[in-house]
Parts: structure tokens; C-alpha cells; sequence
């Protein structure tokens, strides 16, 4: 299968990487006794890195190769929520060598396809050669589809298991190398966001990326026992991209969960306490919060995990990718990238606000950048009876939303507290293309939210949700209208000035405590804020609205508080068409042009 040439020159992005990974609703914890496994990559695997690859040494062109960290593996086997089966984490990896393993991958509309396009750098200069994927490879932002094959067989040998997986470059990775890059540079993880536009995906030469995909709604139904996996790269991809086929044989066994120590409540537990987000979601490391409790009640934990609140979770979007060998070891509350960090995971820092509130005359310069604010259409739609405070009894329609920034300035709001009280005033800055503060306006207020589930500040008036008539002309407006905000979705990296990796992707840093005297939220280009509409007041009741079309409206900057570039493409659109009896209504989402995201 050959790559169509295409000329293209393009800038070498400076910009560092963030991560989105896909949505974990459940219980999560990494799947095998991996604590040497990124180790074994890092000191064994750097040898030969392409050994027996017969690739032709040309510039730009990366040297791939399959290798496995350990030949055994242990993986526990889970039972929870009416389900049950082994996540399989082999402890593969893709090696990359003598030029990074880069792609672009975009889609012009919502009516228009993925295209991805490798990128080819020499290293010499700005200047790279793009390659078009053959059409159709990639249909959307996860990953190379179907690009490893594994295969298990029990103890008799037979086969009891063959899948396909999706390889995202951007996976837990770490140096095979000394001599290789400190740190990466590409975005951490890939985006399961249904409304992404464009993402880059990237392995830094002299770097592996792991290779495995979990499904945590789809674990493989292996009873406890020893089996056999043989793990490979599907022909299709050796052929595009010149990897030698080899195949690795693993020793896998499967215990019953807990056998090993941690148990289902445990392994919840540091899941949780490593991805504290907007209720359960981004980054490792937070401070005092609403998950503090839950971090130290596995029986909490356990439950918090097996609840439904969307696939992010109530106000919970995507969790980081977090390497799965450090977070198998427990070392969640110090990982990061950075020097001595190359390990595939991420802290997000609390960021510095002002040292003091602006003084002087508010102004903002005509030709300073400035952020462009967008909605994306609803998704994660779905009628419940009320959920954690709502009304029992009702029916309510629930939804997730995402509000993200084009570009090309990050936004920037500082709140500042006077002493006792619950309200911040807030700040809009604005900066010249040196990062120099050149302006500042007042943008309202943050407000301290003491719900279980919240408990940080929230940028008032930031984005609003309606439930429209099909005429558009009747409303039921959301309670929801503050926010913390956070980067928690990678929706386009490839605008002007996206930040591949911004720094607040967790709220428990972003959003302050109780005792903060004064906070720093941004929203950084490229990325967006997703929000899940599960909490008390924030769905839609629904009870007594007749059965017919509506329409769910996401309104970004619905006051018009904050400065943008541009405000015509703040409202977003979802149809839906509401059905049943009270009690047992339904929903019936149709597709977004070629986006089928109920």
C-alpha cells in the first residue's frame, strides 16, 4: 500500500503537548504487574532499536519496530457492575528511530472526512514533506485502527481470543535511548472527543510508544489461567510503513482480582486520587478537594467508580494517559514531564495568578491577539430520572458540552477575593506576540461552589445550555452557567498557536479551595472545556414537555463578559426528538452531518 507524495512545507510547532484520552466510566487501574516494564524498554529495548528492520535509511523516514518490554505478563481478572474479563496490556511498544513518527490529522467540516497526512522531517531544517495516508485508513482522532493483532490461546492451545487494536502514537511512552529528547513534544494521549477537528500525533525519535488500547466498557472475557499471546502489526501497516514483521511471544496469566493485594476498591481508589477532574477526571496529584474523601474510602471509590454520569463522568472530562507502569507501581503523585520525567504522564500545575489586582485604567489595545471562543454540538445524550439531589420521580435529558478556544491568544482570567467573602472579581488579561501583559478589562465574577462534586471556583457566565422548540422559540434553560475552566479536550491542534501541552488540565489545580485568595483559570488555544450535564440543576426536566423534536443550544460567552476575535460562532445546535410515557421516556439522537455521537 503505497503513500500518495505530496509537497508541503511546514513549520516545526515549538508548542508542547496535552493530553485527551478516552473516556474511562468505570472501574480503572492499569492491567498488569508492569513495574519494570517502561524500565526494560528504556534500558533493553535501545540496543537495536530497528534490528532486522529492512527499512531504507532515507531522510525524514522514521525506523519502526515492534518490541515487548517483558516476555510475561500478570493481569487481573475483574468482576464488577454486571461485568467482567481481563484488560489486555501487553507491554508492547512501537520503537521509532532515525526521524520522529509524526502525523496531522484534520477534517475540513463536520460534512468532510478524516485525512491524515504523515509528517517527514529531516531534522535539518523547518522544512517537511507531508504523505497522505491512503483514504479511509483513519476514520477518526483515536489512533491507527487496527494495527496490532493479538491473539490468545489457553493452556491446550487454542485460540480463545484474536482482536485488533487501535494504535495511538501519542500513548504512555518513554526514551529507548540516553541520547534521545528529555521530554516529548507532542500531545499526550488521542482525542475521543466525537467533535474533534484536528489533532497531531507524534513518537519523538529514540522514544517508544506503547501499543496497547483498553476499552474499559469492553474487557476480554478470560477466566483465571495461563495462557499464550502472540502480539504483532497488522501486514497493511508493515507494508505502508516499511516495520519488519515480528511477532512477540508473551506468557499471560490471569488472576482473580485482588489476588495480587489491591482488590477492585483499592485499584478505584488510586484511580480516582490520580485523576481527580471536575469530579473524577484529569491529571495526577491534586491537592484538598472533593475527592480527597473518596482517594481514602475504596468502598467510595468502588461505587463513585461503577456510577453513571457520562462517559467523562459529572462534570468530569478525559482523564490524562498516564503510564501505565509508574501508575501500576503507585507513583501517581509525582509524575510529570519534565527532566527526569519522560514517562507518559502529567501534573497539572496550579498556575500563579497576578501577584495583585490590575490597577489603573482598564484597557485593551485594538490589535491585541485575543481568544475566539466556539460551542461544539451536544453529545453523551441521554434521559435519566434524576440523578445525585435531582427530583426523583422526574425524567430529565442529559448531555455533555464543550466549549473550546480557537485562538489565536489563550484566554486568560484572573479572580481576586476580597477577605470573607464567596465572590472573586474577575479579570480578562491580554498579551502582545512577546507574552507581555499589554491590557485588562473586568470580565464578572467567580464564585465559590460548596456542592459535593464542586467545591472550586467558578468563572460565572462563561457558557449556557437551552433545550429549544423545534420553532426555536421555547426554552428550558440549564442551571448551569459558572464554570471552572480547564483544558480537558485536545479539539484542534493544528490551529495558529495551539498549546499541545497547556498546564491546567485539572480543576483540583485550576479552580482553587476554599482559602484561595485569588485564582488563575485559562483556556488555552487549541483545547476545550467539557462539562457533563448530570448534576442537580444542570440537565434539562423534561417531565412535562410533550414528545416531539427540540433542540439542545450551547451558547459560549452567552453575556458577552469576556473579548473574542469573534462571536458568531459562539451557538452550537443538537437535534433531538423526545418520545415514551413519564417515567420511561427516550431519546433519539440523529447524526451531525457525518458525526453519529448519540
Amino acid at each position: 500500500m503505497a503513500l500518495a507524495d505530496e509537497e508541503s512545507m511546514t513549520s516545526k510547532s515549538s508548542q508542547n503537548s496535552q493530553n485527551s484520552q478516552g473516556s474511562r466510566t468505570r472501574l480503572q487501574r492499569a492491567t498488569f504487574a508492569a513495574g519494570a516494564a517502561l524500565t526494560v524498554v528504556v534500558a533493553g529495548a535501545g540496543a537495536a532499536p530497528g534490528a532486522g528492520a529492512a527499512q531504507e535509511n532515507t531522510a525524514g523516514k522514521p525506523k519502526l519496530k515492534l518490541i515487548a518490554a517483558s516476555n510475561s505478563v500478570t493481569l487481573d481478572r475483574y468482576e464488577w457492575d454486571g461485568a467482567s474479563g481481563v484488560f489486555l496490556d501487553l507491554g508492547t511498544y512501537l520503537s521509532v528511530d532515525d526521524a520522529p513518527l509524526e502525523f496531522k490529522v484534520t477534517r475540513k467540516s463536520y460534512k468532510d472526512p478524516v485525512v491524515a497526512q504523515q509528517i517527514l522531517r529531516d531534522g535539518t531544517s523547518t522544512k517537511a514533506k507531508t504523505k497522505t495516508l491512503p483514504a479511509g485508513l483513519v476514520k477518526d482522532f483515536t489512533g491507527l485502527a487496527g494495527f496490532i493483532d493479538v491473539s490468545i490461546k489457553n493452556a491446550a492451545g487454542e485460540e480463545v481470543s484474536a482482536t485488533k487494536g487501535t494504535f495511538c502514537p501519542n500513548n504512555a511512552s518513554g526514551r529507548i535511548r540516553p541520547d534521545a529528547p528529555a521530554t516529548s513534544k507532542y500531545p499526550q494521549s488521542c482525542p475521543t472527543n466525537p467533535f474533534t477537528l484536528g489533532s497531531v500525533w507524534g513518537v519523538e525519535k529514540g522514544w517508544a510508544s506503547n501499543t496497547s488500547s483498553i476499552d474499559y466498557d469492553k474487557p476480554v472475557d478470560l477466566p483465571v489461567g495461563e495462557y499464550t499471546a502472540k502480539v504483532g502489526v497488522a501486514k497493511e501497516y508493515r507494508d505502508l510503513f516499511g516495520i519488519p514483521d515480528d511477532q512477540h511471544t508473551i506468557k499471560v496469566t490471569v488472576r482473580s482480582d485482588g489476588e495480587g493485594g489491591e482488590g477492585a476498591g483499592a485499584a478505584a481508589s488510586r484511580s480516582s486520587a490520580s485523576s481527580a477532574h471536575h469530579g473524577g477526571g484529569n491529571g495526577a496529584g491534586h491537592g484538598a478537594g472533593h475527592d480527597t474523601q473518596t482517594a481514602n474510602d475504596p468502598a467510595a471509590a468502588a461505587a463513585a467508580a461503577a456510577h453513571h454520569y457520562g462517559p467523562r463522568g459529572a462534570d468530569a472530562p478525559t482523564p490524562p494517559a498516564l503510564s501505565h507502569a509508574l501508575e501500576d507501581r503507585g507513583l501517581a503523585h509525582h509524575l510529570g514531564d519534565g527532566p527526569g520525567h519522560t514517562d507518559g504522564s502529567r501534573i497539572a500545575p496550579a498556575l500563579k495568578p497576578a501577584a495583585e489586582r490590575p490597577t489603573g485604567r482598564a484597557g485593551v489595545p485594538a490589535d491585541v491577539p485575543k481568544p475566539d471562543l466556539r460551542s461544539l454540538p451536544a453529545w453523551d445524550i441521554a434521559v435519566t430520572d434524576g440523578e445525585d439531589g435531582d427530583a426523583p420521580g422526574k425524567d430529565y435529558l442529559a448531555f455533555s458540552a464543550n466549549v473550546w478556544n480557537a485562538g489565536p491568544a489563550p484566554l486568560v482570567v484572573d479572580g481576586f477575593r476580597s477577605p470573607g467573602k464567596d465572590l472573586m472579581d474577575s479579570y480578562q488579561y491580554f498579551y502582545d506576540a512577546d507574552g507581555k501583559q499589554v491590557g485588562y478589562t473586568p470580565s464578572g465574577t467567580m464564585e465559590w461552589d460548596p456542592r459535593e462534586g464542586h467545591e472550586h471556583w467558578h468563572f460565572t457566565d462563561f457558557a449556557s445550555y437551552r433545550l429549544l422548540s423545534e420553532d426555536q422559540t421555547k426554552e428550558v434553560r440549564s442551571g448551569k452557567e459558572a464554570f471552572c475552566l480547564a483544558n480537558t479536550d485536545a479539539v484542534d491542534y493544528t490551529v495558529k498557536n495551539a498549546n499541545w501541552h497547556p498546564e491546567n488540565t485539572d480543576l483540583s489545580t485550576a479552580c482553587g479551595q476554599q482559602n484561595s485568595i485569588s485564582v488563575r483559570e485559562v483556556l488555552d488555544v487549541g483545547s476545550g472545556d467539557t462539562y457533563t450535564q448530570y448534576r442537580p440543576g444542570q440537565s434539562f426536566d423534561i417531565t412535562d414537555l410533550p414528545n416531539g423534536t427540540y433542540y439542545i443550544q450551547v451558547i459560549a460567552n452567552p453575556e458577552n463578559r469576556l473579548q473574542e476575535t469573534n462571536t458568531k460562532n459562539n451557538v452550537a445546535l443538537r437535534k433531538v426528538v423526545l418520545a415514551g410515557e413519564p417515567g420511561a421516556r427516550t431519546v433519539t439522537v440523529p447524526p451531525h452531518d457525518l458525526i453519529n455521537a448519540p
